[in-house]
């Protein structure tokens, strides 16, 4: 048995896990039997000949050198790839009322659970284990919030609207906005079906986010305005439950008027976010959010780096204190530092930019080598630093697959 053998049998394990496929299923997709898949991902027997490497390959939706060539093998796996963006928008074109129910029914307290793991890896920026538990999650979330009990209704549209939530903010972040417009369009159907409020203001905070990403930016902050004026009246009596989604309203919306080089109504936005956030207690609320004095202090940031201002997106980020930034979820806290990296990268700053990349690359991996934002980022520090610095930054851009 030879060290080239095992490491594809490590590799064709791994993509069948990552797919979901059990042992039966994936050696019937390939036309071979059982013992045969467990010879080769043993390492007992090679899988270097053609054909079976190509269909192997095109069973699991990836390259056949991914299971062959060790770089390319730790590049594929560190991001969400194609394939899986596809299973998504399969996920999302289900129409579960359309089709007869088979067996058992997930419990409502079964897809709590299921979200909570996946909303954490989203904090976490785990995002290739984000997209390999939606699809279930989704079928599971539809299912449940279409055969809940009346008593269940509010509760099982929640956690479908969150459901779809993540899968648009995911698809987001890789600029796959046809299909995050989709998924936040059904959280927003899901949350006016029951006309529940909590679920309305999450559903259009990822629609406008998928709004803002297409540059339909007008669209984006009269929904989120809408929305904030139709909580305001619920507030003083549901605040511990509405507050924190409130203020995240007028965070999205001080980005949208940012991009649209709306400086006064940004401020505006901002100013409305920081009232909510000073009701607060210290530190931020969960919720789903993470809103709190510190987020709104990085939103700032981020709206003065959409409206060209360099120098004062530099200058509030220094007022941020460090450790309550240490304390947010890394994915928080990571597209805070590419905010710090782009403003430093515009004022010329490309070492400045660089350390942050750097920094941001240890707190979150799949936030510096996967996203597009961050590639743009990579390819301006790659050919403007130099020495040491320059070449970490080198090392960073080959582990992205980025090049000058």
């Amino acid at each position: 048995m030879d060290e080239q053998a095992r490491a594809i049998g490590r590799r064709v394990r791994y993509w069948r896990l990552r797919r979901n496929f059990d042992r039966q299923r994936f050696a019937d997709m390939v036309g071979r039997s059982t013992s045969w898949l467990d010879k080769i991902e043993s390492g007992h027997r090679n899988l270097l000949r053609l054909p079976m490497l190509d269909r192997v390959a095109e069973a699991l939706g990836i390259a056949p050198a991914v299971l062959t060539d060790g770089k390319t093998a730790r590049r594929a796996a560190q991001c969400v790839n194609g394939t899986e963006i596809q299973i998504i928008r399969e996920a999302l074109s289900l129409y579960p009322s359309l089709s007869a129910s088979t067996g058992l029914a997930p419990t409502l307290a079964h897809v709590t659970r299921q979200l909570r793991y996946v909303d954490q890896a989203w904090l976490s920026s785990h995002f290739t284990v984000v997209v390999r538990h939606l699809p279930a999650l989704l079928h599971d979330a539809q299912r449940v919030s279409l055969l809940s009990a009346q008593a269940d209704q509010v509760a099982a549209s929640r956690a479908l609207v969150m459901s779809y939530r993540l899968a648009s903010s995911v698809l987001l972040k890789f600029e796959i906005n046809d299909v995050a417009w989709l998924a936040a369009d059904r959280a927003m159907q899901t949350a006016l079906a029951v006309d529940d409020t909590l679920g309305l203001a999450r559903a259009t905070r990822s629609v406008a986010r998928s709004l803002t990403s297409a540059g339909h930016l007008a669209s984006a902050l009269t929904a989120l305005t809408g929305m904030a004026d139709r909580m305001r009246p619920e507030l003083a009596h549901r605040a511990d439950e509405l507050l924190s989604m409130y203020g995240m309203l007028y965070l999205a919306a001080s980005i949208a008027a940012a991009g649209q080089d709306d400086a006064d109504t940004a401020l505006s936005m901002h100013e409305h976010a920081e009232a909510a956030a000073q009701q607060l207690a210290p530190g931020y609320q969960t919720h789903h959010t993470v809103f709190g004095t510190v987020n709104v202090a990085l939103h700032r940031v981020s709206a003065l780096v959409r409206l060209h201002e360099p120098g004062r997106a530099l200058a509030h980020a220094r007022t941020i204190d460090p450790q309550s930034l240490a304390e947010l979820p890394a994915e928080r806290r990571c597209t805070y530092m590419l905010d710090v990296a782009a403003a430093h990268t515009e004022t010329g700053h490309y070492n400045d930019a660089a350390r942050n990349l750097i920094a941001a690359e240890h707190v979150a991996p799949e936030e510096v080598r996967c996203r597009p934002m961050a590639h743009s980022l990579l390819r301006a520090m790659v050919n403007n630093t130099s020495g040491e610095l320059g070449r970490t930054v080198q090392k960073i851009a080959a582990r992205a697959g980025v090049t000058a």
